[in-house]
């Protein structure tokens, strides 16, 4: 085996030692007693929303590529409208796309039951992929329309009743909206119908032994009312208030934070996806001109929002939340010693809509969980707590394996791996071990990068296999500190989440 190793000096930081050699018998990766590991594709659509596959034959994909779970992400809704004032439900233009809510929920969660009965061995995870808002700005008969945050996300897994789904307060969620003095207030021209039929009624007036016609200014009247109320019950229709309107454009996080709030009450696990990632497309629409719709990276998403379990961290686009130091790091640092879970977590996103794309199918980037038990259950709670470590197949078709990453200390050999936390005594220093192979067993080139606390303190050009081990100089710090792996390069991409190390409250002081 041949390896290049370099050093770098980090704060002043200097490590006592770094040993390179071979593949040996070792510890698991995960070192919490009682876990297994499972290889999970998460966000995957089916043709109940816009994938290609249906349920059945992504069951049966996923258990051809070894996989052993996957998460489902069908569109929660998918229709979109711009109304013109000042009856923009009547004067509108509705977009629509199948979503699951189009396709209905109980039917679609009576098919990941009845696929699940079919394929035992493999798991099958229910879920939604949620845009609860987005708003217009400018203007049709300027040519500078613009519908924004179509593509702003969350994933919400875990689901499994469809009066839940209802609660999801979302723009394209009727079952969300709420009946309020807004919504009085649009149905109220209805009580013009009660003027109608007085004016269309004729009067009791009899001259000359027969009933006095109706006047036709009175039958003019009585239709101008009764079309008004007509009109405004179909530009109020469906009654309620949605609970962000699309055109307010100043509503920041709140129409997401209110998302996560309603899925965190139902028990759903809540996962930001891609934030990085950009969609800019112009539609035309004739003599009108053309539309435009944008939604742009969000990254600070991670920081204005709370109460969700993880994001994607690794995906097949470009990213720059989770380099060392950057968003993730210092979201990480915000929230480690608060309460538990409150550490976002990683994970890879593959989102997956079938074949036609070759850069996309299942096993292209895989989330390796370790979880207490093989269930939906069990993958949910893994990902949450921040067990998986996640990978991404190379421009050379090479996927990695981790084969081991745990911390321990140069005092004992009790050691931790991925989303633990490890207590030493006061004075002690960590100590890593990272071992890396590739899935097909051959040598290929990597770079990796060892983060402590946001920074790099350690990195290697290697081929794999490689096993990587060193003793920390820098004694564990009062305040903890966190350990976390980067692999990139054309064999493949790796990205793991932390290990947690302190010292005993009593001992800092």
């Amino acid at each position: 085996m041949r390896n290049s190793v370099w050093r770098i000096a980090v704060n002043g930081t200097a490590w006592a030692s770094l040993v390179l050699s071979g593949l040996v018998c070792s510890p698991p990766v995960s070192a919490a007693e009682g876990r297994v590991p499972l290889r999970v594709a998460i966000h995957v659509h089916s043709t109940a929303s816009t994938g290609t596959l249906s349920l059945e034959a992504l069951a049966a994909r996923a258990e051809q590529q070894g996989l052993d779970a996957i998460v489902l992400s069908d569109n929660f809704s998918l229709e979109y409208e711009y109304g013109l004032q000042p009856l923009p439900g009547l004067l509108k233009k509705t977009v629509s796309f199948p979503s699951v809510l189009s396709y209905g929920v109980e039917r679609y969660l009576d098919e990941i039951h009845s696929v699940q009965a079919r394929h035992p061995q493999l798991v099958i995870v229910p879920g939604v992929e949620v845009a609860p808002y987005y708003y217009w700005t400018g203007s049709l008969w300027r040519g500078d329309l613009t519908m924004h945050d179509a593509q702003r996300n969350l994933l919400v897994l875990g689901l499994t009743k469809p009066e839940d789904y209802r609660a999801l307060p979302a723009r394209g969620n009727p079952a969300s909206f709420t009946v309020d003095g807004a919504s009085l207030v649009n149905v109220a021209l209805l009580l013009l119908v009660i003027p109608a039929l007085f004016l269309w009624m004729s009067r009791r007036q009899i001259v000359a032994g027969r009933r006095e016609p109706v006047r036709i200014a009175r039958r003019i009247g009585a239709a101008l009312c009764l079309v008004l109320a007509v009109a405004t019950l179909v530009n109020a229709w469906p009654l309620g208030t949605p609970p962000f309107s699309s055109y307010e454009s100043q509503l920041g996080y709140r129409p997401y934070q209110a998302l996560l709030d309603a899925a965190r009450q139902r028990g759903a696990v809540t996962v930001w996806s891609m934030t990085e990632a950009r969609d800019l497309q112009s539609h035309a629409f004739g003599p009108l001109g053309a539309v435009t719709v944008r939604t742009d990276a969000h990254p600070e998403a991670l920081a204005l929002t709370s109460g969700y379990a993880g994001f994607g961290g690794l995906y097949q686009d470009t990213r720059t939340i989770q380099t060392a130091g950057g968003l993730w790091d210092r979201t990480i640092q915000a929230h480690r010693n608060t309460e538990p879970h409150a550490v976002p977590a990683m994970v890879g996103e593959i989102a997956f809509h079938g074949l036609a794309d070759n850069r996309k199918d299942l096993d292209r980037v895989v989330t390796t969980v370790f979880a207490k038990e093989r269930s939906a259950v069990g993958v949910l709670e893994a990902i949450a707590s921040g067990h998986a470590y996640a990978t991404a197949e190379g421009d050379h078709g090479v996927m990695l394996t981790l084969d081991e990453f745990t911390v321990g200390c140069d005092c004992d050999q009790v050691v931790a791996g991925i989303g633990e936390r490890l207590i030493v005594p006061s004075g002690s220093h960590a100590v890593a071990t990272v071992r890396i192979s590739a899935r097909d067993g051959q040598a290929h080139p990597i770079t990796l990068r060892l983060i402590r606390s946001g920074g790099i303190v350690g990195a290697m050009k290697a081929e794999t296999p490689v096993q990587y081990q060193v003793a920390d100089a820098q004694v564990v710090p009062e305040d903890g500190a966190y350990y976390r792996v980067e692999v990139i390069g054309q064999s493949g991409e790796l990205l793991t989440n932390p290990i947690y190390v302190d010292v005993p409250a009593k001992e800092r002081g």
